[in-house]
């Protein structure tokens, strides 16, 4: 899964600035949806660049959901007219979100990972360096086949805003006009639905 990420992100192209003005003055002003997406679509690399150190980590894509969390946060937070670049303004609020995530989840010693070595270099560059064994890679699918019980037993509209928004890229939008409800409405299921997936997936690590 974490490999078929990195392949979308390749696709994502950069905003030049006049366009992310444009967005911005599209999504701020007249509350543009379609400016909204494209926003958040083009800053996902930030989110990727703060999950990378955790990448060999079983939760990794529970990571970058938070991670996406905190990029919509921040978008929906943002004043352009103060001058701060988005970059500087997001960066915090994903990475707060990564860092949390993995402390309620116990998944690692984060105060391990920040201390450096001799040869200054962080913990979290030497997990950024290390490959996937053997043993890892049949972790990942078996997660993977948990994954998708866990997401069978979703109730039906979450699994339907999760297949759609979260991993079929359907504009928020798009869905609560199939499904008959806001996009705040979609926002919420969204969430819940990730806050049930993870759930289930930390009961099933519990016993990995």
């Amino acid at each position: 899964m974490f490999a078929d990420y990195v392949k979308k992100l390749s696709a994502v192209k950069k905003l030049r600035p006049d366009e992310e003005r444009a967005l911005w003055r599209a999504y701020k002003e007249k509350g543009d949806e379609g400016a909204r997406r494209r926003i958040i679509e083009a800053y996902q690399p930030l989110v990727f660049r703060e999950v990378m150190p955790y990448r060999a980590l079983p939760a990794v894509m529970d990571a970058v959901q938070e991670g996406t969390i905190g990029l919509i946060e921040a978008v929906e937070r943002y004043d352009p007219a103060r001058g701060v670049a988005f970059s500087l303004y997001a960066v915090h609020r994903v990475r707060g979100c990564i860092l949390d995530f993995l402390r309620r989840e116990g998944t690692v010693d984060l105060p391990c990972l920040e201390a450096s070595d001799e040869m200054h270099e962080t913990a979290k560059e030497l997990i950024a360096a290390v490959q996937p064994s053997v043993p890892e890679l049949a972790e990942h699918h078996a997660l993977v086949g948990v994954l998708g019980d866990a997401m069978a037993r979703l109730p039906l509209q979450e699994r339907r805003v999760l297949e759609g928004v979260t991993i079929g890229g359907t504009r928020a939008q798009t869905m609560a006009q199939m499904l008959d409800v806001t996009p705040a409405h979609i926002y919420r299921l969204q969430q819940s639905g990730i806050r049930r997936i993870r759930g289930m997936l930390s009961r099933f690590m519990q016993y990995w």
